[in-house]
């Protein structure tokens, strides 16, 4: 039981790596739909790379809630579920992103050598992103790793008193979990307004991607500020207050993180789509998830203990 404090900063280290790959494909998925060839493409085509936003979106979703569950429900101080939920949320996330991976891979390649190679080099990608993050380590179950699941499993339930130390280790980890997403979005949102596709939007598109932008900015000062904060009154000394001061910046951050998540998410529907309705409706959903993923839950967890 000693070693889970541990095995929890190991957990979200793994996180950290695949949220890192997943920013690259979020900020391509943003990007492609104001480029110049973007309106040559074919009809489906769009809509595809329409699918595989959401589908990163679900995934960055997932992978920001366990360190949002940690802050929230249980204040930082390690516990057998939360260990297990950043594995679980860690292998429901990379599912979405192998299909997003795979589905952009498809327009990419589609576009330079035809659909029919587009088509087998996606479901090819997609096939060994599945393999390698899931029947790789499925195979090896059977003869490796058994003791060590029976103990995680035993673990579920357990609450381990987590020195500050670690507490605030942890806690600026799962602030670099988050910022990779708000880094993606917001590099898009200062690029894209300088794009003959933009200029050609909407006035309510180009208001939203404001307040949209306005809301990610926000988001990576709130995830900044505790690394500043701890720098400039506490002269990087661990202290309880810093550890509070810190969580509650990063679990505040989520909310203009989702809202600006959201807000691009709605003009970019709105320009594959050509309809705001389609646009709104889309873009409801996305925030309607994030907040119930990232805000309502823990809050009710934290409630019935």
């Amino acid at each position: 039981m000693a070693d889970l404090t541990a095995r929890t900063k190991t957990a979200l280290d793994e996180v950290r790596t695949v949220i890192l790959g997943a920013q690259v494909l979020l900020g391509f998925e943003f990007n492609v739909v104001f480029h110049d060839a973007y309106d040559r493409l074919p009809a489906s085509s769009r809509y595809i790379e329409a699918v595989a936003l959401l589908l990163m979106a679900a995934a960055i979703a997932l992978l920001i809630a366990p360190p949002i569950f940690h802050r929230v429900i249980f204040g930082g101080e390690d516990n057998g579920w939360i260990y297990a939920q950043i594995s679980a949320m860690t292998r429901a996330a990379l599912l979405p992103f192998a299909i997003s991976l795979g589905l952009d891979l498809y327009v990419t390649i589609g576009w330079i050598a035809g659909t029919v190679i587009g088509a087998f080099v996606g479901a090819a990608f997609t096939a060994a992103a599945l393999f390698w993050w899931y029947g790789f380590g499925l195979t090896s179950r059977s003869s490796t790793g058994r003791r060590e699941r029976h103990m995680a499993a035993k673990e579920r339930d357990v609450s381990v008193r987590t020195p500050l130390h670690a507490k605030i280790e942890q806690m600026l980890t799962e602030a670099r979990v988050i910022i990779p997403g708000a880094q993606a979005l917001l590099g898009f949102q200062f690029a894209v307004v300088l794009t003959e596709a933009f200029d050609k939007l909407p006035m309510l598109s180009k208001t939203v991607h404001a307040i949209s932008l306005g809301c990610m900015a926000l988001a990576i000062v709130l995830l900044m500020a505790p690394a500043a904060y701890h720098r400039i009154v506490y002269a990087g000394q661990d202290d309880p207050e810093f550890h509070r001061t810190g969580s509650v910046l990063i679990t505040a951050a989520t909310v203009p993180l989702a809202l600006g998540v959201a807000g691009d998410i709605y003009v970019v529907m709105t320009k594959v789509f050509d309809s705001s309705q389609i646009g709104v409706a889309i873009a409801a959903v996305v925030l309607a998830g994030y907040v119930a993923l990232w805000h309502v839950y823990p809050a009710i967890r934290r409630e019935i203990g």
